[in-house]
């Protein structure tokens, strides 16, 4: 079964990321307390378990998941190619707007970080909330094709 890990957000830009054992989502705030949570398309950014493991494989490195500053990680969950798709996790759903698209950032964080990430959307994803929630870790995780959603108003 597919679900929720962990959580985390960060308070400013270049701020250490701080793991939530929950988290408020909503339509203006993104994840509560996150400085890039305003309405639009990089509102929350989610992170696979596999990926990420993928790519600690890559660097021969022991990285936390949050060294990637993505907010949500997931495993259970393929997230390439997955935009316009949507991600329920618990009561709540994100809209997956796009591939994160690694950064020089990343090679700040861990030489060689960046190409790492490019390979089959290992970066993540970038998604907007369309059904606000309150998430905690173990919440089950659902890909659905946005057909498959019920309308959101």
């Amino acid at each position: 079964m597919a679900k929720l890990l962990g959580i985390a957000i960060k308070t400013k830009s270049r701020a250490a990321m701080k793991p939530l054992e929950e988290a408020s989502i909503g339509l203006d705030i993104g994840v509560k307390g996150d400085y890039r949570g305003n309405p639009g398309p990089r509102q929350v950014t989610v992170l696979a378990r596999e990926s990420w493991d993928a790519v600690c494989r890559e660097l021969d490195a022991s990285l936390a998941w949050t060294t990637r500053r993505a907010n949500l990680l997931v495993e259970g969950v393929n997230l390439e190619n997955s935009c316009g798709k949507r991600l329920r996790i618990g009561a709540a759903e994100l809209e997956i707007t796009g591939e994160t698209v690694p950064c020089a950032r990343m090679d700040e964080q861990h030489p060689g970080l960046r190409e790492a990430l490019v390979p089959s959307w290992r970066g993540g994803v970038t998604c907007r909330v369309m059904v606000e929630g309150v998430l905690r870790p173990g919440e089950p995780v659902t890909l659905v094709d946005r057909a498959d959603a019920p309308a959101t108003t």
